[in-house]
């Protein structure tokens, strides 16, 4: 007999649970696979992604329903909308399902239990017939299908077939012209086997035939139909090395059918259906390398089948070219981070000249790589823009020229600034000639997760390089050319003697979490974003964090203020750089201002330059103007509120309240008034007649800045060089012993620090 489906693909095989491809051996004949860890790339391998149009989706039994055997609900009705949205995008999108079975035996053991007297439940009950319970589920799942669909305003179909239909040309040529037409009327086909007239003898014993299983099924459905991409979605995140339970298992994201073959092991298979991952691996090999990519990734999250068509990296890939990508290593994250901290141990042993030297060596890279680095980031823009972002985000975004030469200048003031490392914070004379000194050293490893600004990764990678630290970075995805070729140039500069690898660049947000688990490697998180940010973080992780929080910063105008340097100030902290962290959010002004003129000086002066203007309850009514929805809001563009407040306290107990302890101005010319205001207000950084926008590690002297911090440990404000480092305690002794404290006799004298 000829095999029913084209491209050498050999899915008949008797009585043998194996599947084989013409022109390799079989291989997979047990229950749920194991395999070693991945070692191969991951971005080729969502490259032909951007070609898909018709793709094929499996849902399994044990996604389709909970652990006690009854429909998940939640889960059903997430897909259902996943493949509504996908068919109003233009993809053309076939459904194979699972849960039949199960639903129909949930049902008769319903009916049973409603129609049995008190003593026929004494009895012992036997198990229905499977076939059966096929029959009376496959109508109640697809009512549920039917339903769900109907509400989200898309029209499926049913076709059940059966094994020994695919033994005819004309059944197979026939199913491919309904599909089509179905497709084209933009109906969602939903196959299952037809277990309730199955020949086979028992549905989850006897594996013979064409197909055996809805896994299996949906393989060769996706080389009839000629599907462009087959997602598997099981009740794990993919293939993994060893069992999903087992914290060191690491999930394989490529498929190497010449790597894995030989290292697959096997364990049980689904607690519901009839394969498992085992199934899933033999379906996913046979169609990946006939022709059909195919991903296995999680049928529980509720968005999983978008984020694969997005190109997101998770679950595992089966592809025929897997091979001809694995030239290319993948590092893990624990590979990473300890690359990072060697590399930073070989930095520490140079010298301070010789660490000078490659802070002269990444800015005159950064200015002979101009022209490279405004292409990609260019490129970024464009897509920004494309994409609809806000002016804000693309304001961040944009690296012009006179930008990266404020950076060079910051990376050469970085190079010409006094030595961090090694320097004696404290000498302490213990006993006579035992002499105990603290010194400074750099933290280790960091890792800064920060926001789409190309220009934070050159500042933190000099500041890294500066204190000795090694780095990962993870930026946002909206910068990705542009800080890929940034961390290209900058790491260029690197001596191979301490190694490219100091800094890390991380391009996958699906990497954090391991990066998160890595306390023992990694010395500190650094996240720049929303408090969201940094508090999710601070779940995820034993690392100790820098929070970097919103910048919600306010200028309260006193009603001794000068109002000429009132409005230079206020338009300065706006208008300046809107997007920035540091701008004025909220604008706070004495009552009495509104009765002299002061306030609406202010408010015209804002309004010149286009700022949009949000009132609190006081000022929106006075100034005719719309009401704020928040005063705890970051707006990083031109806007911002405006509020009247009573006094100096009042201003102190509102940035109390709705303030991010970021950096906070009084604008006075009453220094009592002032003193109050900067000894009171509990934010990292408080002026007196002074822009916000100083708030800065370039303004400070700092030469850079990882961020600006609102945590109240190790560092606070802008933090530079000084903030990555630590300290450690060296002793100088001549041979002394504690024997009980007996033979030393402690003197405890500070000594002076010797330069």
């Amino acid at each position: 007999m000829q095999p029913p489906v084209k491209n050498g693909f050999n899915v008949f095989l008797g009585n043998s649970t194996e599947w084989r491809l013409s022109n390799g051996p079989a291989y997979l004949n047990s229950p749920t696979a194991y395999i070693e860890p991945e070692s191969v790339t991951l971005d080729p391998s969502r490259a032909f992604l951007k070609d898909v149009k018709r793709l094929i989706v499996k849902v399994g039994t044990a996604v389709v329903t909970r652990s006690d055997g009854r429909l998940a609900l939640g889960r059903l009705g997430a897909l259902c909308e996943q493949l509504k949205e996908l068919n109003s995008r233009g993809y053309e999108v076939i459904l194979v399902t699972s849960g039949a079975v199960g639903l129909g035996r949930q049902r008769l053991r319903y009916r049973r239990l409603a129609n049995s007297s008190f003593s026929d439940l004494q009895k012992p009950q036997g198990e229905f017939d499977g076939k059966a319970c096929a029959a009376v589920g496959q109508s109640s799942l697809m009512a549920l299908y039917d339903t769900m669909f109907s509400q989200l305003d898309v029209t499926s179909s049913q076709l059940l077939v059966n094994d020994g239909f695919f033994r005819d040309a004309g059944f197979r040529k026939q199913l491919s012209d309904t599909v089509h037409s179905l497709l084209n009327l933009r109906v969602i086909p939903i196959f299952n086997e037809n277990d309730a007239v199955s020949t086979r003898k028992a549905p989850y014993e006897d594996s013979s035939g064409i197909f055996w299983d809805n896994d299996s099924l949906a393989g060769l459905l996706a080389l009839e139909l000629k599907a462009d991409l087959l997602v598997l979605l099981s009740d794990v995140e993919g293939l993994y090395s060893g069992p999903p339970s087992d914290p060191n298992s690491k999930l394989i994201d490529t498929y190497v059918k010449e790597k894995h073959q030989k290292e697959i092991t096997f364990g049980d298979k689904s607690r519901l259906g009839r394969g498992g991952m085992t199934a899933k691996v033999n379906a996913a090999v046979c169609a990946a390398y006939a022709g059909t990519p195919v991903i296995i990734t999680s049928g529980y999250a509720t968005d999983n089948i978008i984020r694969v068509l997005q190109g997101d990296r998770i679950g595992t890939v089966f592809h025929k070219d897997a091979h001809l990508w694995a030239h290319i290593k993948q590092v893990s994250a624990r590979e990473m981070a300890i690359s990072a901290r060697d590399c930073s141990r070989r930095l520490q042993s140079l010298n301070s000249e010789e660490r000078r030297k490659i802070l002269l060596a990444v800015a005159d890279a950064l200015e002979n790589n101009l022209s490279l680095i405004m292409e990609e980031n260019g490129v970024d823009i464009a897509d920004a823009e494309l994409a609809g972002l806000e002016k804000s985000l693309i304001s961040r975004l944009a690296l012009k020229p006179e930008k990266i030469a404020g950076l060079v200048k910051s990376v050469r003031m970085l190079a010409d600034m006094k030595e961090p490392i090694g320097q004696i914070l404290k000498r302490i004379e213990l006993a006579d000639k035992l002499t105990l000194e603290r010194i400074s050293c750099p933290l280790g490893v960091v890792l800064v997760i920060f926001e789409s600004r190309p220009d934070a990764l050159v500042q933190i990678a000099a500041l890294a390089v500066r204190s000795g630290n090694g780095l990962l970075l993870k930026g946002g995805k909206e910068a990705k050319r542009s800080n890929a070729a940034l961390h290209k140039v900058i790491t260029s500069a690197i001596p191979e003697k301490v190694g490219d690898k100091l800094i890390g660049l991380v391009t996958s947000r699906e990497e954090i979490p391991d990066l998160l688990k890595l306390d023992d490697v990694i010395d500190l998180v650094v996240p720049r974003g929303s408090n969201k940010l940094v508090s999710q973080i601070k779940e995820s992780t034993k690392i100790p964090v820098l929070g970097h929080s919103d910048g919600i910063c306010h200028v309260y105008v006193d009603k001794a203020a000068n109002i000429d340097m009132a409005k230079q100030i206020v338009k300065d902290a706006k208008i300046d750089y809107p997007a920035a962290c540091n701008a004025m959010e909220t604008l706070l002004v004495h009552k009495d201002l509104s009765e002299t003129g002061g306030l609406n000086q202010l408010v015209a002066e804002l309004t010149k330059e286009g700022v949009e203007l949000y009132g609190g309850p006081r000022a929106s009514g006075l100034l005719n103007i719309t009401k704020t929805s928040s005063f705890h809001k970051e707006y990083s563009s031109p806007a911002c509120t405006v509020e009247i407040v009573d006094d100096v306290s009042a201003a102190i107990d509102h940035i109390h309240q709705y303030g991010s302890s970021h950096t906070e101005c009084i604008v006075t010319e009453d220094p009592e008034v002032a003193e109050t205001f900067l000894r009171r207000v509990d934010s990292a950084a408080v002026f007196h007649n002074a822009s916000t926008r100083f708030c800065d590690g370039a303004r400070f002297g700092l030469g850079a800045e990882v961020g600006i911090s609102t945590s109240r440990i190790h560092a606070r404000g802008p933090v530079g060089v000084e903030g990555l480092l630590t300290s450690k305690w060296i002793l100088r002794g001549s041979g002394q012993v504690v024997d009980g404290d007996r033979g030393v006799t402690y003197t405890h004298k500070e000594l002076p620090i010797i330069a």
